[in-house]
């Protein structure tokens, strides 16, 4: 059985290893984090600090674009996008890895503290029970202040997610 985890598109273009885990791993990407990779990948704002690591970062970009664009695959997305918070089917990436779309509706559920991608992050976490991975310490902050119940995982603990992570019984037991 995959572990489940809500994450951005951007992530696996910037941290490859994410694309290698140890055991199965199954992606659920709110669509509309798909849709900022095209601007991502056209815009000349810097992805990454680094020039080298920006233009690495915006060709894995491209790559997954190409990939969602695949008529088989958009054909699956475009079924998932008829209704709010339908998914897709899983999208097998490789032996370890699929991703599932979820047309996430921001509903503003968390006011001005979270932006929209924020908030279809953590309602598509609460509603597919699956804690989300992330590189930002100010969202893993802004949830632990505003007291959101969802599980996150900073993206250099992902190994350790995929391998044992925290349940939620866990949580509550000191």
């Amino acid at each position: 059985m995959s572990r489940r985890f809500v994450i951005e598109a951007v992530l696996v273009a910037i941290y490859g290893e994410l694309m290698l885990p140890s055991q199965p791993v199954e992606y659920v990407i709110p669509y509309s984090t798909i849709m900022e990779l095209y601007e991502m990948k056209d815009s000349p704002e810097p992805v990454m600090p680094e020039p080298a690591d920006d233009a690495y970062v915006k060709q894995r970009i491209g790559e997954l674009i190409a990939f969602f664009d695949e008529s088989f695959n958009k054909k699956k997305l475009e079924r998932a996008l008829v209704a709010p918070w339908r998914s897709s089917p899983p999208l097998p990436i490789n032996d370890n890895v699929s991703f599932t779309v979820v047309n996430a509706m921001e509903n503003a559920q968390y006011g001005e503290g979270f932006d929209p991608i924020e908030t279809e992050l953590l309602l598509t976490s609460i509603r597919e029970q699956a804690p989300v991975v992330t590189d930002q310490v100010e969202l893993m902050d802004k949830v632990i202040q505003a007291e959101v119940p969802v599980q996150m995982y900073d993206v250099y603990d992902f190994e350790f997610a995929v391998e044992q992570g925290i349940s939620a019984d866990d949580w509550i037991t000191p």
